[in-house]
């Protein structure tokens, strides 16, 4: 039967998410999730809240949280975006901010998404090549471009860049907005947050997925000058006012005030992550330096499908990508100390 309404739909190769098994008893370190649960106040807040509040609509600006993380990080609220995940203001600030002719340029070896969306939005590109280390080259960036997007610390390598770094890149791209993802920074990385009045084309983008335990309510959030969060505000607003609901909200003002919950949480991600990875050294890893909440591992002796695939039996899930120059890594998530050591077991059982 013909069908020529097919001919005029979007054509695009998604983005594919990690494995999200809901059985009971596995080992789940494939998503990069907390393995401890948000802070106590975010509890109390679902405990208490009020579902006659879904009747109405959420506060579209967002005007207690921008106003929390404001303080929080030393900037004006105007200077806060808020979004549905950091995926979602990402997205956004693609739209925002790579409109010219010239190529957005990133690592070769990162985030999955960023393609998409170059693809979705009709963005040019180009990938500028790690190291042999797996380390970001600041003078790969040193060209003529439409903007540039550099996750610190990387993924899925782990490996993070300083704040002097960070102050180069900028240095050498005054003229393209320059975003610095940093939905793993909480781990140990430096932030570029204090380069922001220095610099007016900076954009920082954070979650609260990881080092916050909310992957569940989806809340990302920018920092930026206030002529490029207005811009964000627009784009937003050109599409749908309201993407942070009431409870988000709420659980999210109510964990940034937790300073000390967030703290001590981060620290024992931290401190089992490099327990783990000189475990895993010991069972003949090769382990790169990791300043997140994940670990970025080979074997010399056993493929890494292999290994996966084996896991997987055991029910315990980690990340495998099948692309260039990493087909023989595998990305593990930072359980609790419990998890982790069922995970060394049964690697060494198997090696």
């Amino acid at each position: 039967m013909d069908k020529p309404f097919l001919d005029k739909l979007r054509k695009i190769d998604p983005y594919v998410p990690g494995e999200q098994p809901q059985a009971a008893d596995i080992i789940k370190l494939n998503a990069n999730e907390n393995p401890y649960p948000p802070a106590p106040c975010v509890q109390e807040i679902l405990r208490r809240f009020d579902a006659a509040q879904l009747a109405l609509y959420p506060d579209a600006n967002g005007k207690a949280l921008k106003s929390t993380l404001a303080g929080r990080f030393g900037v004006k609220p105007a200077q806060v975006f808020l979004g549905n995940g950091s995926d979602d203001v990402l997205a956004l600030a693609f739209q925002a901010f790579f409109c010219s002719d010239r190529p957005v340029l990133y690592p070769d070896i990162t985030y999955s998404f960023y393609p998409v969306w170059c693809n979705l939005f009709r963005i040019p590109y180009e990938t500028v090549p790690l190291d042999g280390d797996f380390r970001v080259r600041v003078r790969g960036y040193d060209q003529p471009n439409g903007g540039v997007i550099l996750p610190n610390p990387n993924a899925p390598t782990g490996r993070g860049v300083t704040l002097d770094f960070l102050e180069d890149l900028l240095q050498h791209n005054q003229d393209c907005v320059v975003i610095i993802d940093e939905a793993y920074v909480d781990f140990g990385a430096q932030s570029a947050v204090p380069l922001l009045g220095k610099y007016e084309n900076l954009l920082v983008v954070q979650t609260m997925s990881k080092s916050r335990s909310l992957a569940g309510m989806r809340i990302g959030y920018a920092l930026g000058s206030e002529v490029l969060i207005s811009t964000l505000e627009a784009v937003k607003n050109s599409y749908n006012s309201y993407t942070m609901d009431v409870l988000a909200l709420a659980a999210g003002q109510a964990s940034v005030e937790d300073e000390r919950y967030f703290q001590e949480t981060c620290r024992r991600v931290a401190e089992t992550r490099d327990r783990s990875a000189a475990a895993l050294r010991g069972l003949g890893f090769t382990v790169l330096p990791s300043l997140t909440n994940f670990l970025f591992v080979t074997h010399p002796k056993k493929e890494a499908p292999v290994i996966f695939e084996y896991l997987r039996q055991k029910n315990i899930y980690i990340r495998y990508f099948r692309l260039p120059r990493i087909e023989n890594y595998l990305r593990i998530t930072i359980g609790t100390d419990e998890q982790m050591d069922r995970l060394l077991d049964a690697l060494q059982a198997f090696l």
